[in-house]
């Protein structure tokens, strides 16, 4: 696998988005915490928004390098469709 240092940058972008969505399903507060939640769910959508073509789009280019597309098989197409708890509560409510 390349190292962190040699990934392509537009790689190691989306790696980086997914982590940090992925860190952030983490933090996935009580139902009764509102305002968290809201914070929570915010920063997923902002992070998963547009992954799955993302992520094709980058198996297209980069399908001939070994190194890459390992990287990007450790990540499942649908990321952003994946429903998040409470996801009904509004960002103005609570």
């Amino acid at each position: 696998m390349l190292a962190y240092e040699s990934m392509p940058g537009g790689v190691q972008h989306f790696v980086d988005r997914l982590e940090g969505c992925d860190h952030m399903r983490g933090e996935i507060p009580d139902l009764n915490e509102k305002r968290r939640m809201r914070e929570v769910n915010r920063e997923i959508q902002k992070l998963s928004k547009g992954t799955d073509k993302e992520l094709a789009r980058l198996k297209k280019r980069y399908a001939k390098n070994p190194s890459v597309i390992e990287r990007l098989a450790e990540f499942e197409s649908g990321i952003a469709a994946v429903p998040v708890p409470a996801l009904h509560i509004r960002a103005g409510a609570g």
